[in-house]
């Protein structure tokens, strides 16, 4: 038996409307409940930022990061979380321009703070200028570490060039340690000699190295745990790590007559600051690094702290030297970036020498 089905009935055209006007509501309370959370960056009681830095500062900054918490949450009720991540600083600096949201960058050298700069619009021009020392909140240099009893006599730079020497450091066109270990003995020949001579140091050097691992924790790693290499040449700060993490009676720091004075910079991150509405507490994070106990904290983790009165608490600490700068020996950072390690530099013609 067939069954006839009766046509529905014309709805009714304000119905309709107000029934969708209902239905549209509902939905926009749902999107208000579930969708604003996920875009919230910041909760009114804690907050997580991101500081994107370079290979040896780890420790460094696993303990400025408990104590910062620490002050920050008595000072305003909210608990904030540092997050970190770490590895070569070219690396680093490359990642955040990729989209890696670093909230504060830590970076071992300008040139890494410049290049964040010149990808658009993620910091200032005058991101260095906002913070004291031209926003280096400490400052370190480039030493040797050597095998307990000095086996090869290794004392200064023109001891690295002797034939029976294997030198190990990072690669200079990914680790900011390493450039400024290249820069250390540049310098080093350059203030002897001239350019010429600090050329020929340069590719005599290089040609000692069996390995360039891509950043200086990991050259540390092939020096103390794979066994390899007579000397290392490093940040002062990772060589004194080495030695207590592996003992004095398995190496000894061998500190150069000369060497570079290295200014490792820190900026906040504007771009990603403002989107997640995180620059009040990362601009407090950065601030505390030049307080004195963020210089305590800088200055037990072998680096040398930038207040005087810290650096004279600590000056047993650090052995004195004569330090030179990057402008007495190289110029600006672009300036260097372009004649050392830009492709085709002089660091790209010296090591290809060493396959010739």
């Amino acid at each position: 038996m067939d069954i006839e089905i009766p046509p529905l009935p014309k709805p009714n055209t304000r119905a309709s409307i107000a029934l969708k006007g209902l239905i549209g509501a509902c939905f926009a309370a749902l999107l208000v409940i579930f969708v604003v959370p996920a875009f919230s960056s910041v909760n009114p009681n804690n907050v997580t930022i991101l500081n994107v830095s370079y290979d040896p500062t780890r420790e460094l900054y696993q303990e400025i990061n408990s104590a910062f918490a620490k002050d920050w949450q008595a000072r305003t009720q909210q608990i904030v979380t540092v997050r970190q991540s770490h590895g070569g600083s070219g690396k680093q600096a490359r990642s955040i321009i990729d989209g890696l949201q670093a909230d504060v960058a830590t970076l071992a050298l300008g040139y890494d703070i410049d290049m964040l700069h010149s990808s658009g619009d993620l910091i200032p021009a005058n991101a260095l200028q906002r913070l004291p020392q031209n926003s280096a909140p400490y400052t370190s240099t480039i030493v040797f570490l050597v095998r307990k009893g000095n086996p090869k006599n290794i004392r200064n730079w023109q001891d690295l060039v002797r034939p029976n020497v294997a030198v190990i450091t990072a690669n200079p066109k990914t680790s900011g340690g390493a450039r400024w270990a290249y820069l250390a003995a540049w310098g080093a020949a350059y203030l002897s000699g001239g350019t010429t001579v600090a050329r020929d140091f340069v590719t005599k050097l290089y040609q000692n190295v069996p390995v360039l691992d891509s950043g200086a924790r990991g050259a540390t790693t092939t020096f103390a745990q794979r066994g390899v290499g007579d000397a290392l040449l490093t940040w002062e700060n990772e060589a004194f790590l080495a030695v207590r993490e592996f003992g004095t009676d398995k190496f000894e720091i061998i500190t150069p007559p000369t060497s570079i004075l290295a200014e490792p910079p820190v900026t906040v991150v504007d771009k990603v600051v403002d989107k997640h509405g995180t620059r009040k507490v990362a601009e407090a994070y950065l601030q505390f690094l030049y307080t004195p106990e963020g210089q305590e904290i800088i200055a037990r983790n072998n680096y040398r702290p930038v207040d005087k009165t810290v650096a004279i608490k600590f000056s047993a600490k650090f052995p004195a030297l004569t330090l030179f700068t990057l402008a007495d020996v190289s110029g600006t950072w672009g300036e260097t970036q372009k004649t050392h390690f830009s492709d085709g530099g002089i660091f790209d013609q010296i090591y290809a020498i060493k396959f010739r």
